[in-house]
């Protein structure tokens, strides 16, 4: 059985208040033409469908324009879609019925009876192949909020033991469904221990000063583990079979010189016998000028240098961020940009200045004012921790710092 996993599409994003529909379709029609030559057999979604919960008539059509094409052009493709912490679970959810006639499952939330417990069966998916037959068992769980875990009878974080717990519980009944010949899968929305993140392109989540998860939440039976969250393709603890895909798309300009993908995975029975990446073309390029910062001479020189191709449509050109080194106010640097690159054929997203900000004693950090107004009282504690006691925070005053600034649901998101 073959499988593709995506995540983070993030239809509806903006880059520096330009529109990126043209890219995001780019991807969907390569993506329908892969799975079509691939011969997929599943295509797992894990989260951030959307850009954000509230996403517009245009993002949502592409959405579900491309569910319908992808029925049309491949009748036997199942698509297992989660909700992300980017997405509204109940508009995510609201054609549920419309979709499953289609092949299309869509979990956005842990549904709990009138007992209190949670609705188990939504969250496990059973995958067939071309044949009709069952070949594996999904297990499909949407980014988690503190009231969707059911609670551990054990000592520690509460939040990330109901999260195992929920896990070990799906995992269960999966195990009890399953035949000898036939694979569990999980899908997850979460940032995981290690997991390395894209600058300026992901929201964090800390909940109850719990940030990144174990992957000994993962049984060890479990064949190959989707996840999204991270816009970076990556292992999580090495492991070829617990898997970020990354985002299909650029989401900011630290990704420029990444290659983004969409991973295949071919089961062999009960088993992930092979993690393929498939490399997504990149529809619109973006530039950094001068790809690390410098003074503003050297920057409008580099600027009026650029040779770009002429006949680019206006949807095809690049995204351009200028990175300036600044010794101090500088009223007329947009003006002065402009007129280096007046008549290019280039989007001017974003200049970037960066200024000289002492963090420590003993030495300086380069600090964009973009990063600065990003900060949040957690980094600003961890910084000024540092340079007070010379290393990094322990745990337990991060925790406590996390529940002083976050009183109840601490969600960050």
């Amino acid at each position: 059985m073959r499988l593709l996993h995506t995540s983070d599409w993030h239809l509806g994003q903006t880059l520096h208040n330009y529109d990126r529909t043209y890219e995001h379709q780019c991807f969907l029609d390569w993506l329908l033409d892969t799975i079509v030559s691939e011969e997929a057999d599943a295509l797992l979604i894990a989260g951030d469908i959307f850009d954000n919960a509230n996403p517009s008539s245009a993002a949502q059509r592409q959405l579900y324009g491309f569910l319908q094409r992808a029925k049309l052009r491949a009748p036997h493709l199942q698509i297992v879609v989660i909700a992300g912490n980017h997405d509204s679970p109940g508009r995510l959810e609201a054609p549920g019925p419309l979709l499953e006639a289609h092949g299309t499952i869509v979990i956005g939330n842990v549904v709990r009876g009138r007992d209190g417990e949670i609705d188990l069966e939504r969250l496990l998916v059973p995958l067939k192949d071309k044949a009709g037959e069952v070949k594996a068992w999904c297990l499909g769980v949407p980014f988690l909020r503190p009231g969707d875990v059911p609670k551990a009878e054990v000592e520690g974080d509460a939040y990330l033991n109901g999260i195992a717990l929920l896990y070990s519980q799906a995992f269960e009944l999966a195990r009890s469904r399953r035949q000898p010949d036939q694979a569990i899968l999980a899908m997850g929305h979460c940032h995981m221990v290690d997991g390395q993140s894209s600058i300026d392109s992901e929201r964090r989540i800390v909940i109850g000063g719990t940030e990144a998860l174990p992957a000994s939440m993962f049984d060890p039976e479990i064949a190959y583990a989707a996840l999204g969250h991270l816009h970076l393709a990556q292992r999580v603890g090495k492991k070829e079979h617990l898997r970020y895909s990354g985002s299909p798309l650029p989401l900011s300009f630290a990704e420029v010189g990444y290659q983004h993908q969409v991973l295949r995975i071919d089961l062999d029975g009960p088993t992930a016998k092979e993690v393929t990446p498939l490399l997504v073309p990149r529809a619109v390029e973006l530039l950094r000028v001068p790809p690390k910062p410098a003074p503003l001479p050297e920057v409008l020189a580099a600027l009026e240098a650029l040779e770009l191709d002429a006949d680019l449509p206006p949807q095809c050109r690049p995204y351009l961020e200028v990175r300036v080194l600044l010794d101090g106010p500088e009223p007329g640097l947009r003006a002065q940009v402009e007129t280096a690159i007046a008549g290019k054929p280039v989007r001017l997203a974003k200049i970037e200045p960066t200024r000289k900000v002492v963090t420590r004693e003993d030495g300086a950090d380069a600090l964009t004012l973009d990063q600065l107004a990003q900060l949040q009282p957690d980094d600003i504690f961890r910084r000024l921790w540092q340079q007070r006691f010379g290393e990094e925070a322990p745990n337990e005053q991060l925790t406590a710092f996390a529940e002083l600034m976050l009183p109840g649901d601490a969600e960050r998101a």
